[in-house]
C-alpha cells in the first residue's frame, strides 16, 4: 500500500513538472505575449515576466516591441520635371499594438517595406529635382504620412522616415556643376565691376582734390618715390606728371610790371 502511494505521488510529481515545463514562458521586457487558444485570440496581451499557457490548447506568440530600423532599397523614378533618380530611404517604425500586428497583417515588416518602396516611388514621381536635393525635410514629413496611414490599422507606427541618398545620371551631373560653376563666374564679375565703380569714384575725388591744390600732386609723387626707393632697387622709373611742369612753368612766368607812380 504505502508502496503504491510512493508510485503515485512520484507519478503526480513526474506529470506536474511535464505540464510546467509544457505550460512555462518567458516573456522578456521587450516582447509582448498574444495568445491564441484553439486559435481564437484570447483578451489580454501577456506584459513581460514569467506566464503560463494551456500545452496543445494554447499557442504563444512573441511580438517584438522595440523600434525597428528598415532600409528601404533604392528606388529608380522620373520627377516631375522630366530627370531620372535613384532615391533610398530609411523608416523607423514600431509595434504598438500587439494583437493587431499578429493578426490583421501576415508579416507587419513587409507589408511595411512593400508601402514604404511603393510611397517612395510616388514622392518621386511628384517632386521636382530640387526639391529631391535640398527641402527634404518637407518630403520626408509627405513620405512618413503615406506610410502611417495604412501602417495604424496593422498596430504599427511610423516615428520617422528619411531620404537618404539621391543618385543622378553623369550627364546631370555635369550639368549641374557646368550651371554652379558659371554662376560662381558671374558673381565673381559682378565683384570686381563693383569693386571697380567704388574705386573709380574715389580716384576722382582724389583727383579733384588734387586739382584744387596742385601741391598735394607733388606730395603724392614724394610718397612714391619713398616707398620704391624702400625696396632697396637699383632702377628707379619715376613718372613726371605733367600738371608739374605747369606749375614750373607759372612759377617761372615774370612777375607784370607795376606802373609807374603806383
Amino acid at each position: 500500500m504505502l508502496e503504491d502511494v510512493l508510485v503515485a505521488a512520484v507519478t503526480a510529481v513526474s506529470v506536474s513538472a511535464v505540464y510546467l515545463a509544457a505550460a512555462a514562458r518567458v516573456v522578456k521586457q521587450y516582447e509582448r505575449g498574444v495568445v491564441l487558444r484553439l486559435g481564437r485570440l484570447r483578451g489580454e496581451v501577456r506584459e513581460p515576466g514569467f506566464t503560463m499557457v494551456v500545452p496543445v490548447v494554447d499557442r504563444l506568440h512573441k511580438v517584438n516591441m522595440q523600434i525597428v530600423t528598415m532600409p528601404v532599397p533604392a528606388q529608380e523614378g522620373i520627377t516631375r520635371d522630366n530627370v531620372t533618380v535613384r532615391v533610398d530611404a530609411v523608416v523607423y517604425f514600431k509595434v504598438v499594438d500587439p494583437a493587431s500586428a499578429l493578426i490583421k497583417v501576415e508579416d507587419y515588416r513587409f507589408a511595411v517595406s512593400q508601402m514604404a518602396q511603393t510611397s517612395l516611388r510616388s514622392i518621386i514621381g511628384k517632386s521636382e529635382l530640387d526639391d529631391l536635393l535640398s527641402n527634404r525635410e518637407k518630403l520626408n514629413e509627405g513620405l512618413e504620412l503615406m506610410i502611417d496611414s495604412p501602417a495604424v490599422g496593422w498596430g504599427v507606427q511610423v516615428d520617422r522616415v528619411e531620404i537618404k541618398d539621391v543618385s543622378l545620371p553623369e550627364a546631370m551631373k555635369r550639368s549641374m556643376a557646368r550651371q554652379a560653376e558659371a554662376d560662381r563666374e558671374r558673381r565673381a564679375r559682378v565683384i570686381n565691376a563693383d569693386a571697380e565703380l567704388q574705386a573709380s569714384k574715389k580716384l576722382a575725388e582724389a583727383a579733384q582734390q588734387m586739382a584744387d591744390t596742385p601741391a598735394a600732386l607733388q606730395l603724392r609723387l614724394l610718397q612714391t618715390v619713398v616707398a620704391v626707393a624702400a625696396e632697396k632697387n637699383s632702377t628707379l622709373v619715376l613718372p613726371f606728371p605733367v600738371e608739374l611742369l605747369r606749375f614750373l612753368e607759372k612759377a617761372q612766368q615774370p612777375l607784370p610790371e607795376r606802373p609807374e607812380g603806383g
